[in-house]
């Protein structure tokens, strides 16, 4: 089974805490083992100095990869962060923030994936990030 974008986003609405949700992330892809989420650029997610804040792309990077490995497994399923490296190469002032996850390896009880953050309209990552995953149900 794929998942459709509005199949994802209930996905995001019945299974994340409040402030997850506070983001703002929309999906605008989702597929065999990828997802692309948007973060809407917020002065409220800024730290000093008006760039976007590392915590809220590191969660963004955390929960698109949610969303990808259920487009993978066709369907969510109860699933926790083992392992997540962030890597940040660039601010993002202003602008909204791509989210593309790839599902790098998916097993049974374990999942994989790469993150690339990129500003929209920029060609260069803001952030990249690998995830670890293990799969619960």
């Amino acid at each position: 089974m794929t998942l459709t974008p509005a199949d994802a986003e209930k996905i995001l609405a019945d299974n994340f805490a409040p402030w997850v949700l506070a983001l703002g992330l929309t999906v605008e892809e989702a597929g065999d083992r990828h997802a692309v989420l948007r973060l809407p650029w917020s002065d409220a997610l800024a730290r000093d100095g008006g760039g976007l804040s590392g915590q809220a792309l590191m969660a963004a990077a955390d929960t698109a990869t949610v969303i990808a490995v259920s487009a993978a497994r066709g369907e969510y399923g109860p699933m926790t962060t083992v392992q997540q490296s962030t890597s940040f190469q660039r601010p993002v002032v202003g602008a909204d923030v791509l989210i593309r996850v790839r599902v790098t390896k998916l097993g049974r009880r374990m999942a994989f994936a790469d993150v690339t953050m990129t500003p929209e309209g920029a060609e260069e990552p803001a952030a990249t990030a690998s995830t670890v995953y293990a799969l619960l149900g």
